[in-house]
């Protein structure tokens, strides 16, 4: 990241500061050289940034007043910020789950859900503002890019998540973390990766175990390749939807033509071989498009040639796409064909679906569904 640093020209003159909080520590390192400082302070500025949360540099204590006032001329401050808060009505469930509209420092806006249960409370966080991949059942996709997440904005956006539980029943905190908000996380596989480091970096006040981190991608092979050398525990999703290649690609146009299930089969085989952790393949069961007997025996021949879970999910219903659920017959008949063929499989109830929060609804342009009065 490119900023300047010139202490002749009046603060009042540079519009806008750069926001630290997009810096990646090793920019920060660079800066902290850039303003003759020694690189060291820039592990003591990002723990009190992503660990004590300071709100200004003058909160930053341990620093000189010297070097406050350098970083005070040379950056700002500015996290996201929450601007709406639904939580849903679904009397089956003890525990509402919860979206949150979130703008960021350019104005731009995200939305994430808190998914609670009696033994954990889940973050659904984004990683990008939009997608570009526009698959069909998708309303993050009708919105395109606008662009990445920084790395910031991504820790910021569970931080401000972690602060609202708190706000509610002090002592509560979030105990997972899924990518599987907005955008596709390995088309932004830097921040994501920074950003994770961050959330479960040792010895700061919100601290995860990287294994309760999941990853969720339509299938980016070489990201996937990436992801499994990398050396991280976190767990991997796959949206697959579809085990035949043209329906997949009729659902899933851009991700299924660059991805093909050939390709990705056999990423999917050398990833679980190098990490030793299985993958779970997600498949949204759609009335009349994949949910026959015979997409059943095409899934359970994918999934065969790697360590995996199945985890099928319902359709969630968006305005304006003619896509519907199945019923719990077909539901059942589809995951008895999958455990008979000796696959581990779960059921994903859909949390949220009465505030447009569960899978594939997320959205934050004027084309929003059924947006809540």
């Amino acid at each position: 990241m490119f900023f300047s640093i010139n202490h002749t020209t009046p603060v009042s003159m540079i519009t806008p500061l750069p926001n630290i909080m997009d810096l990646t520590l090793k920019e920060i390192q660079q800066a902290m050289i850039t303003l003759g400082e020694p690189s060291f302070r820039a592990h003591q500025i990002h723990q009190w940034l992503f660990s004590h949360h300071a709100p200004s540099f003058d909160t930053m204590t341990i620093m000189s007043l010297a070097l406050r006032k350098k970083l005070s001329e040379t950056f700002t401050i500015i996290r996201p910020e929450i601007i709406e808060h639904h939580e849903s009505i679904d009397e089956t469930c003890d525990h509402p789950t919860e979206k949150i509209l979130l703008k960021l420092p350019d104005n731009n806006m995200i939305e994430s859900v808190l998914i609670p249960s009696a033994e954990r409370m889940t973050a659904c966080v984004s990683s990008q503002v939009g997608c570009p991949f526009r698959c069909s059942f998708c309303a993050t996709g009708q919105m395109g890019l606008r662009r990445n997440l920084t790395a910031g904005e991504i820790a910021g956006q569970v931080y401000a998540l972690n602060n609202l539980i708190e706000q509610k029943e002090p002592g509560q905190t979030i105990t997972n973390i899924v990518f599987m908000g907005m955008g596709e996380p390995l088309l932004n596989t830097d921040n994501v990766i920074d950003a994770i480091e961050t959330l479960c970096a040792r010895n700061y006040r919100f601290s995860l175990s990287q294994k309760r981190v999941t990853i969720s991608t339509v299938g980016v092979i070489p990201e996937i390749q990436r992801i499994g050398k990398s050396g991280m525990k976190t767990k991997l999703a796959v949206s697959l939807h579809s085990a035949d290649q043209q329906k997949r690609e009729s659902l899933m146009p851009i991700a299924a033509r660059q991805y093909p299930l050939k390709e990705l089969g056999k990423s999917l085989a050398e990833y679980t071989s190098t990490t030793g952790m299985p993958v779970t393949i997600v498949y949204m069961l759609l009335k009349g498009v994949n949910d026959s007997l015979e997409d059943a025996k095409l899934l359970a021949r994918f999934s065969r040639s790697f360590l995996c879970k199945i985890n099928l999910i319902d359709y969630n219903s968006i305005i304006n796409m003619s896509l519907m659920p199945v019923n719990n017959a077909t539901r059942e008949l589809f995951r008895e064909y999958l455990v008979n063929a000796g696959l581990y499989v779960t059921i994903r109830k859909s949390y949220g679906t009465t505030i447009n929060a569960a899978c594939g609804q997320l959205v934050t342009t004027a084309i929003q569904c059924n947006k809540p009065q």
